[in-house]
């Protein structure tokens, strides 16, 4: 079975109230990028890499008149994508939903959110994803609550084979220090970025362990938007995102080879222009983190990145539509199910 994560940017400004594709020379929320253009971008990127399942982070939104699983089923079905169906969990107010493309022949899913929405969380608990989290991070004797503005999506899967895991789909909060006029203004949003990122990881960490616990097979994936060593801000709080969860017994090979912090590669899931600059700043943000269980299965990851991935860069329709799709290229994991 082939799971996949995609950050596709903007995706919901391809589509109109009604959810159909707009398909012009308009342009999209890329720079220098139509909207016809992007949407056969995204067409062909879904196309070549041919996953059973797809967690599509930037979903179209789900609104008065919009439904991201309408909107996804249709862009399936207008493009002949063997991933007919779509699955989402709970709605956000950011127009930029979680949501789930799969072959219902491959795979069976349904929403399954766990936990109180009450719990505090101090006591190792974790409350349900659109609740709120009670967490005093740094040990200031201050308690910071915490919401996700993106709620992960929790699955109940099961494989055609009848394997049963569970799918958790996040996309945490980004440590973009958005609105920042000054450089003071810049390092106080930065920390309290990285704040609120961190308690969410630690929330997400609580699930994850719980499902462990239970002998669960867990697999996490998604934007975490964090990777070890990324800004200065992480050494306030001592470590990052990505290691917090896989403290948790999780496994991801390109974050275990960023954790080393030795000098040579590192793997890159997003590419970003920097114009002022004249360059691109590239960086690992994107991962799928499976649970000890999992590793026996034969995994085998690979990020689907234009230029240092010999299949991509060697044909030169994927490269480019890899390139105009998203700000972000996708990461995949083949695995015994």
């Amino acid at each position: 079975m082939r799971l996949a994560t995609y950050n596709i940017e903007w995706f919901a400004n391809l589509f109109d109230r009604d959810d159909k594709l707009i398909v012009d020379d308009s342009w999209s929320g890329r720079r220098n990028v139509t909207k016809a253009q992007q949407v056969e971008a995204i067409a062909t990127v879904l196309t070549a890499i041919d996953a059973d399942a797809i967690l599509i982070v930037e979903a179209p939104n789900t609104g008065k008149s919009q439904n991201t699983v309408r909107a996804l089923q249709e862009f399936a079905e207008t493009f002949e994508l063997r991933t007919t169906n779509a699955i989402m969990g709970f709605a956000n107010e950011t127009h930029q939903e979680l949501a789930v493309l799969y072959d219902p022949a491959r795979l069976r899913v349904r929403h399954d959110p766990i936990g109180d929405r009450e719990t505090d969380g101090f006591a190792g608990d974790a409350p349900r994803f659109d609740g709120e989290f009670r967490i005093d991070l740094d040990i200031d004797a201050t308690e910071d609550i915490v919401r996700f503005s993106k709620p992960p999506l929790e699955l109940a899967a099961e494989s055609s084979d009848g394997f049963q895991f569970r799918m958790i789909g996040a996309h945490l909060k980004s440590k973009a220090p958005h609105g920042a006029e000054s450089r003071d203004a810049l390092i106080r949003i930065s920390i309290a970025n990285r704040r609120k990122q961190l308690a969410q990881a630690v929330w997400l960490s609580h699930r994850v362990k719980a499902h462990l616990d239970a002998g669960e097979p867990v697999v996490l994936l998604g934007d975490l938007n964090d990777g070890p060593g990324l800004d200065e801000f992480e050494n306030l709080f001592g470590r990052s995102s990505v290691e917090i969860l896989l403290q948790t017994g999780l496994y991801d090979p390109h974050a275990a080879q960023a954790c080393r912090r030795r000098p040579g590669w590192i793997p890159s899931t997003a590419r970003f222009p920097r114009p002022e600059e004249g360059q691109y700043l590239e960086a690992l943000l994107d991962y799928i983190m499976i649970s000890p269980d999992l590793r026996a299965r034969r995994p085998a990851w690979r990020i689907w990145h234009p230029f240092r991935d010999e299949h991509c860069w060697s044909v030169p329709e994927l490269r480019d539509a890899l390139v105009t799709a998203s700000d972000h290229f996708p990461v995949t994991l083949d695995i015994d199910l």
